[in-house]
């Protein structure tokens, strides 16, 4: 599932960029590791543990943005009889990582990689990351490979997961791929993207699914003002293509755990009445035209990323997506919630292991119940544990969104403070009907408000509001 994703441009000594190094501190996050995990992260890109079963005959690619190198996912997409098989190689972390090793604990410690505007700070170190476990073109690299069948309606007959040995023959981009596939120049495996990714939208319309597509925010300074504007980079069909075919393997795993009797799933209860009222005040506030009968599916549907006020709708979409969770069952125990209700099924985390540490075990789950194995004891001994420490690790990615958002738009606003701006009440505290939340509708910035006088903010309705704080976005009615 998507989170905000913002990128700031301009050079490390910039004041924004400062600001980020400084935050960073703040919080005790470093992307440097201890001795002894390099010194076994060495020692393993060296040595790891390969498969027998050879598939490096299968040209398999990639598709990412062109400066990632922490590659996990790599495809191959061909036609089977009146259907489809899509071979998918994610990276096998297993592969390297000795369980309560040094990297094992590091990986636990870290939960995640962390995405700041300017950099991330990854799980592992790079140069498994990045390097020896990273799926690059050209290298021969143990995977976890999903072999899953389709009929003519992208509906799954089959699946079949097993380590490999793979080799990447490609490093794609998405610019370049949906170019070659607009042009009719794209070969047949990345050409079938759009065929079996155009398949899997309708069967996800079809199940009641919806697939956030979140415009990717830029921050851009201007050089003769030191002054910073907001742009948005718009995804490209061949991002929510893309993003399907690793839904599928998700969904997938999910079924596979569940009828062996034992896994860990992403899951998601429906979102409450309340937050949903919420945004539908926020495109009330963005000019986003939303009737009553037009469920929130069909909404996020017909929006347009390309245009600035859908964009920034769209970023506030993710605020349902924050009950998610994850669910451990064993023993045929199923628990109550199996199902995702963003993607309307049973799903599970499985596809970006070099990224996330739950990844890795889902991916022991299946290979054990494929194989009509039990789960392995290091597996197993872990997993009761895992929904906190993922839930631990999702917290702190949360205070960093939340951290670099509010010094991002601190910059957009620095210089601003006291001007007055229309804006939406979009929320309001229950206890403190004084205190709440405004949306602005130029730039598309949210912060919160707070009436001198005490009076009650008047929800979901529009309201001049002044800016008083720039660093932490605070505002008054005008």
């Amino acid at each position: 599932m998507p989170r905000r994703h913002i990128r700031v441009t301009g050079a490390p000594e910039a004041p924004l960029r400062a600001a980020l190094t400084a935050l960073r501190t703040e919080l005790g996050v470093s992307g440097s590791f201890p001795p002894e995990v390099l010194a076994e992260a060495e020692q393993a890109a060296k040595a790891p543990v390969l498969p027998s079963h050879d598939a490096t005959d299968i040209p398999f690619f990639t598709i990412d943005p062109p400066t990632s190198t922490d590659l996990d996912q790599a495809m191959h997409l061909s036609r089977q009889g009146t259907g489809y098989r899509v071979r998918y190689a994610i990276a096998d972390v297993a592969a390297f990582v000795v369980p309560s090793g040094p990297l094992d604990r590091e990986a636990h410690r870290r939960v995640t990689t962390l995405y700041f505007p300017d950099e991330k700070v990854p799980l592992h170190p790079t140069l498994l990351s990045e390097g020896a476990a990273s799926l690059l073109p050209a290298q021969v690299r143990p995977a976890v490979l999903w072999t899953i069948d389709l009929d003519a309606e992208g509906r799954t007959l089959a699946v079949d997961v097993r380590r490999a040995l793979v080799r990447s023959r490609a490093k794609l981009d998405y610019d370049g791929v949906q170019k070659q596939i607009d042009g009719g120049t794209a070969e047949e495996p990345p050409a079938l993207l759009k065929e079996i990714g155009e398949l899997r939208e309708r069967l996800e319309v079809e199940r009641g699914g919806i697939s956030l597509n979140v415009p990717e925010q830029e921050i851009i300074e201007r050089d003769h003002d030191h002054t910073y504007e907001l742009a948005y980079r718009a995804p490209l069909p061949a991002d929510g293509w893309n993003a399907q075919i690793s839904l599928l393997t998700g969904m997938a795993a999910a079924d596979l755990m569940l009828a062996s009797g034992t896994g860990i799933l992403r899951t998601l209860p429906p979102a409450p009445d309340g937050a949903v009222g919420r945004l539908r005040r926020t495109a009330h506030a963005l000019r986003v035209d939303w009737p009553h009968h037009v469920s929130y599916a069909s909404l996020v549907r017909s929006l347009d990323p390309h245009r600035p006020h859908h964009a920034a709708f769209l970023q506030e979409c993710t605020t349902l997506l924050r009950g998610a969770g994850y669910t451990v069952f064993r023993d045929g125990a199923l628990p109550a919630i199996t199902t995702h209700s963003a993607v309307a099924a049973p799903y599970a985390h499985c596809t970006a292991p070099l990224r996330r540490l739950a990844d890795r075990y889902a991916s022991e789950i299946c290979l054990a119940a494929a194989a009509g194995q039990p789960v392995p004891d290091w597996v197993g001994s872990a997993l009761d544990a895992l929904p906190a420490r993922m839930a631990e690790g999702t917290r702190r990615a949360g205070t960093v969104e939340r951290e670099c958002v509010d010094i991002v738009e601190g910059a957009l606003l620095k210089d601003r403070v006291g001007e007055v701006f229309d804006g939406w009440v979009v929320d309001v505290e229950e206890r403190q009907p004084a205190v709440g939340t405004v949306q602005l509708e130029s730039p598309a910035v949210i912060g919160r408000i707070e009436a001198r006088d005490g009076g009650r903010l008047p929800l979901g309705e529009r309201l001049s509001v002044r800016l008083t704080e720039a660093a932490k976005v605070r505002f008054e009615p005008a």
